[in-house]
């Protein structure tokens, strides 16, 4: 099979199936074959693995796990791209077309039969399912081994944003809760076919056990309370929870250490951990 990624069979392929690009589902097909291979790279595909991956477009990268010996499933919800799929598939026993819609998929039902295995998750992320879906995958109660996701570079910059800086908010604590996140590369929209307006990046999130809290919804519930205004300190975000007014809360952010004039951007996920478990004890 010729190529998926060269730009001459990705026209070819448009022509002969008629095949019309729609916005709602944010389909640009990678054209670049170097980025394409750091994101094989990241994956770390291999005959151990099991890897979900989420609008396949075409079937470049699926095709290329695939050959790796990975076991795919390939989540397509475009009814039109299922014909092409089908065609660039068939010669791989080893991947399984899904046609659905991947915030209705029961991953657990899906993957349970290969928990044995490294589950794993490759992913060109529309902007508009970007976060949804990404906590959909963290909060299945699966043995995950690592997402390797394309999306907006302005989201991936916010996942990895350290304490004290602008792209820091809830969105980095959150997924710094499940896993360490680091950047694999950028892509610019000459990398796809059709060009997005935007900059993408490829962030991948090796899922592990790092933070330990008492309530996992607490301490979501103190970040959100902790960014719902940045400018206010935490002593202005965090006052009424635990029915605790600002004195009290005060007192109790100073016996951990915290000063109730800092913002929530400044404090690191350990921090938060701290500061939600000794709130939860009220």
């Amino acid at each position: 099979m010729d190529s998926l990624y060269s730009i001459s069979k990705v026209k070819g392929i448009i022509s002969e199936f008629e095949f019309r690009f729609k916005k709602k589902f944010g389909q640009n097909f990678l054209i670049d074959k170097n980025i394409l291979d750091k994101i094989i790279n990241a994956t770390e595909a291999d005959e151990d693995s099991v890897i979900v991956e989420i609008g396949p477009g075409i079937g470049t990268l699926a095709v290329e796990m695939a050959q790796k010996g990975a076991t795919v499933y390939a989540i397509e919800i475009d009814n039109d791209l299922i014909p092409i799929l089908k065609e660039h598939f068939s010669p791989y026993p080893n991947i399984h077309l899904i046609h659905s819609d991947a915030l209705e998929i029961d991953f657990k039902r899906l993957l349970e039969p290969h928990k044995d295995k490294k589950l794993k998750v490759a992913a060109n992320l529309p902007y508009y399912i970007t976060t949804p879906l990404i906590f959909k995958i963290l909060e299945t109660d699966l043995p995950w081994d690592s997402l390797t996701l394309m999306m907006q570079l302005e989201v991936a910059q916010r996942i990895v944003a350290n304490p004290g800086g602008k792209d820091y908010g809830a969105l980095s604590v959150a997924v710094n809760f499940y896993g360490t996140p680091k950047m694999v590369t950028k892509a610019p929209s000459s990398a796809f076919f059709p060009a997005p307006k935007v900059d993408s990046a490829v962030l991948n999130i090796k899922v592990e056990n790092k933070i330990q809290v008492e309530s996992q919804d607490f301490f979501f519930k103190v970040v959100r309370k902790a960014f719902s205004q940045r400018r206010k300190t935490l002593l202005n975000n965090l006052s009424g929870l635990r029915e605790l007014n600002k004195e009290q809360l005060n007192n109790l952010l100073k016996e951990i250490n915290i000063e109730g004039n800092r913002r929530g951007e400044t404090l690191s996920i350990e921090e938060f951990a701290h500061l939600s478990d000794t709130l939860y004890k009220q």
